[in-house]
This record gives C-alpha cells, sequence and structure tokens, in this order.
C-alpha cells in the first residue's frame, strides 16, 4: 500500500522578498546532509483521515507550534509522488515562525547500528527561512514542485 504524508509549506512576505520554511530531518542518518535534505514539515497519514487536520498536526509536532492561531486560509498545493513512490499533499499558509522557538518531537533508534542502545533524537533538527531559489536546493528534489505551485498562485 502507498504511503500518503501531508505537510505545510510556511511562507512570509511576498516576491521578490517572499522566503519559505524548511525543516532538516534529525538524527544520525541526516546530520551530515544539507543540500536536498531538507524537507516542508509533514507526516503520514491513513486513509479516511483530512490531510488538512494531518499537515496541522505534524506541523505542530515537528515545530512545537501550531503553523497559525485562529482562522486563515490554506492554499492547496495538491499532491506529488516522490522518487521513492510516498504520495505527498501539500498546503501552503502565510506565517511566522521563530526558528530558535523549534521545539520537535523525538522518536528512538538502535545507534550504532546493531549496538543494541537505543537513542532518542528529535524528528527535526533545524527550521530555516530560505528564499525561492534557494529553497530549491535545499528541499529534497521530489517536495520541489511544491515551490513551483506557491510561487504560481501567489504571482
Amino acid at each position: 500500500m502507498t504511503k500518503q504524508s501531508a505537510g505545510i509549506l510556511m511562507y512570509r512576505g511576498s516576491p521578490p522578498a517572499l522566503e519559505l520554511l524548511l525543516v532538516h530531518p534529525g538524527g544520525p542518518l541526516w546530520e551530515n546532509k544539507d543540500d536536498g535534505a531538507w524537507s516542508i514539515p509533514k507526516g503520514e497519514y491513513e486513509a479516511g483521515e483530512d490531510p488538512l487536520a494531518v499537515a496541522i498536526r505534524e506541523f505542530t509536532e515537528e515545530l512545537g507550534t501550531r503553523p497559525i492561531n485562529g482562522p486563515t486560509k490554506f492554499r492547496n498545493l495538491g499532491e506529488i509522488v516522490q522518487p521513492g513512490g510516498k504520495r505527498v499533499t501539500a498546503f501552503a499558509v502565510e506565517g511566522a515562525f521563530d526558528p530558535s522557538k523549534l521545539a520537535s518531537n523525538q522518536f528512538e533508534l538502535e545507534w550504532p547500528p546493531k549496538s543494541g542502545r537505543r537513542q532518542s533524537f528529535p524528528e527535526v533538527d533545524r527550521a530555516q527561512w530560505f528564499a525561492p531559489d534557494q529553497a530549491r536546493t535545499k528541499i529534497l528534489p521530489g517536495q520541489a514542485p511544491f515551490i513551483d505551485r506557491l510561487l504560481e498562485r501567489l504571482g
């Protein structure tokens, strides 16, 4: 069965001063990777779950704060299929997250492999605002179409 994820591409400003918020995955497998390793905050969901509700939940878990307070308009950026087959649905929202306030949830992993020791790592170890051109370099290549779709919708 194909895995599905939903996430949020937060932005601030407007072209030509537009910035996009991306997150860097935590854990030892990602610590030395940069270009092509960043992502929108996202997480998997099951059939029957509302993708927007999942995207808001995952943003909150990965960054430690809700993406919005009160009613706001989310822009549906549609779905992409990443090279590994995972389907990702994204929503864009204007926001003002402060990366210094990052408070990610944790996950456990046996590390080093086959050591029998379990260690805890943050799901997200960094969050940062990027200009669209730099964001295209940083983001996982399969998620880059979300940047183009947002720019198209913002005009």
